[in-house]
């Protein structure tokens, strides 16, 4: 295994880590879940560093029984030695300081995903409690802090305080171990750990981190999962293509210029959906950046320049765009860069900033692709006919567009009839509710308050999009109606910053096929409008399930459990006989019903739609609403135990 002198010379001071809590989400996204689990993820990505430079081969996550987090390894371990400049340990100076860390010092992490300062020192003054433990020179240095502020210097201590995990200070690892728990009072909405959002992030990290161990244990579920993968982003490519029919086998290049080194995989599937998903130091870079620019447009380039080539292009207006190269389309971009001159934009890593990197991802996703499809020509037919077929889908889609919507039409001069738009323009202040059928509909437009709610009735069942390009979709009036209320367009005339409401309200009836109707309205926003649900502007509507009255007082109820809780509690005078009612459509509730239960923002309960794992979403989509049936059978006998029946 590769040594350094790894001491606190390599730690460097910045500045300090006053703001954190003051304004949580600048550094960690958010304060709900996403951010709860992004703190894992720092400290995570801190031990998957020295895997990353070679110096570990197992981390360890445990959720322990009290609700705090522990991430241990068996590396180098954080420097303890006093740093002269500040008089005082280097693992407390990188616990309590902001961009305090290996990370900024040449030579002691050439790749690195994690912080290790920033990302540590962040989630110490989120935390309720944060102790880190180091194991060097078979000594165990320790030390405590509450919201961010140590307790007491590092010290010695003589044995582990992870009951656990204590073999490693037995067996003499070397390593860092670090438990915390998030604190309430910043994270108001849930401090409990999701084991699923875990298990994505770590298996995610084994594709990456080829040949390290990842052991993760649930204490308080005694549940115990371990990752270990040798195959890197073919594996991972194999793994996102599993439920779907895959058109060639994976496309593998690598090649490196200076110190970035690129990983590309490709593989289509007879999908009319892309999923890219990219990484810089295994960080997973959700809003792309100039590597996933660099990799467009050489994918374009070299698509469009073979169909030149060999004369699949007959006419100007049929060359490939890069819209025509996504249909089907699976893609891993993986690049390792000096960590020192990462620039991200944004605190949580979400967009790769290095303008160099685009010219290097591109010439070599160019000359390994070029180099693919002369030594692979059925492979190459293969591809070229699924983009020859989407440039086909474009034209049909224009054609469709042309014919049935006139110029302009997604303005707000073109607003379908049957939208009851509201008096307010101003779309923070809008809401748009889409109601299923006209009857409810009509409830809807005499209750809601018309200075900022929109209604637009839906008729039946739309149109399955999981499957369906826009020519089809902008044949279906109700989907087109759809579009042109809310105003941003689709497809290539897709504008999000047009959207006319940003709360748009599916309101459907408690009942199987108000289900399914939610279910294909989420559908078509996932797979055609996605901004309105990564903006945060979806939103499911809870109409009642059931209206208690006794004598003059009414009650609504809208869970099986507050029903029960209810009749069963001292709310209701058991002397006396009551009658309840099951509301099965939205349309049974008169205007004033409505109002009150569904649709006041004093009294109703919205359900905001967010994508926290959006590789488990498309998944979770393609099975059960794509054309494949297998899939959907096994896993409706899977959960049909699960299934609440309403007879």
């Amino acid at each position: 295994m590769p040594t350094s002198n790894y001491t606190s010379k390599d730690i460097v001071v910045l500045e300090g880590l006053a703001p954190v809590r003051k304004r949580p989400a600048m550094y960690i996204g958010s304060t709900d879940i996403r951010g709860l689990h992004h703190c894992l993820t720092e400290i995570i990505d801190n031990s998957n560093d020295e895997a990353l430079s070679g110096f570990s081969k197992n981390i360890w996550i445990v959720i322990n029984n009290d609700g705090s987090a522990t991430v241990a390894d068996d590396g180098r371990g954080i420097p303890v030695d006093i740093m002269p400049k500040h008089g005082k340990s280097a693992l407390e100076i990188v616990m309590t300081r902001l961009h305090a860390g290996g990370k900024f010092q040449e030579g002691a992490y050439k790749v690195s995903g994690g912080l290790h300062g920033v990302g540590a020192s962040c989630v110490n003054a989120l935390s309720q409690n944060f102790e880190v433990e180091v194991r060097k020179d078979n000594q165990i240095h320790f030390q405590q802090y509450k919201q961010g502020r140590p307790l007491k210097d590092v010290a010695v201590i003589s044995q582990t305080r992870n009951s656990f995990l204590e073999f490693l200070a037995k067996n003499k690892v070397s390593g860092t171990t670090t438990t915390f728990t998030p604190d309430p009072q910043i994270f108001k909405e849930t401090t409990e750990f999701s084991t699923k959002i875990i298990l994505k992030n770590l298996k995610d990290r084994a594709y990456l981190t080829p040949k390290t161990f990842f052991h993760f244990y649930d204490l308080s579920k005694e549940k115990e999962y371990h990752y270990y993968f040798e195959g890197g982003i073919v594996s991972l490519i194999k793994n996102l293509n599993l439920h779907r029919q895959i058109l060639h086998e994976p496309i593998y290049f690598r090649g490196q210029e200076g110190d970035v080194d690129v990983e590309i995989s490709i593989q289509y599937n007879d999908s009319v959906k892309e999923n890219l998903v990219s990484y810089v130091n295994i960080i997973n870079t959700a809003e792309g950046g100039t590597h996933v620019a660099g990799f467009r447009t050489a994918l374009t380039r070299v698509l469009k320049d073979y169909a030149t080539r060999n004369d699949l292009v007959k006419q100007e207006k049929d060359q490939i765009t890069g819209d025509d190269t996504k249909e089907g389309l699976t893609a891993i971009i993986s690049i390792k860069m000096p960590s020192n001159n990462l620039q991200f934009e944004g605190q949580t890593k979400g967009k790769l900033g290095n303008s160099e990197v685009q010219p290097i991802v591109a010439r070599i996703v160019k000359d390994g692709l070029v180099t693919y499809l002369e030594e692979h020509p059925t492979e190459a037919r293969i591809i070229m006919a699924k983009v020859m077929l989407a440039i086909k889908a474009r034209k049909a889609a224009k054609a469709a567009k042309d014919a049935i919507m006139r110029k302009g039409v997604f303005d707000s001069l073109g607003l379908p009839g049957k939208l009851a738009d509201c008096q307010n323009r101003d779309p923070k202040k809008s809401e748009l509710y889409i109601v299923e059928g006209d009857s409810a509909g009509g409830s809807a437009k005499q209750g809601r308050d018309r200075r900022f709610q929109a209604i637009l009735p839906l008729r039946g069942k739309i149109l399955n999009t999981e499957k369906a390009r826009l020519d089809k979709i902008v044949e279906s009036q109700e989907l087109k109606n759809l579009i042109i209320a809310l105003g941003m367009g689709i497809g290539e005339t897709l504008d999000p910053q047009k959207l006319r409401y940003h709360r748009t309200i599916i309101m459907c009836d408690a009942d199987v096929d108000g289900a399914h109707i939610a279910t294909l309205l989420l559908t078509f926003f996932y797979r055609h409008l996605p901004d309105v649900i990564t903006g945060g502007y979806l939103y499911l509507a809870q109409p009642p399930l059931y209206k208690i009255k006794q004598g003059k007082i009414e009650v609504y109820v809208y869970s099986e459990d507050e029903k029960d809780q209810l009749l069963q509690g001292d709310q209701i005078d058991k002397e006396k006989s009551y009658d309840l009612q099951r509301y099965k459509g939205l349309g049974e509730m008169n205007p004033n019903q409505l109002w009150e239960t569904t649709m006041n923002p004093k009294n109703r309960v919205l359900k905001k739609v967010t994508i926290i794992d959006a590789e488990k979403a498309d998944e979770t989509f393609d099975r059960l609403m794509g054309a494949e049936v297998p899939p959907r059978r096994r896993f409706i006998q899977a959960n049909a135990k699960e299934a609440t029946i309403d007879v």
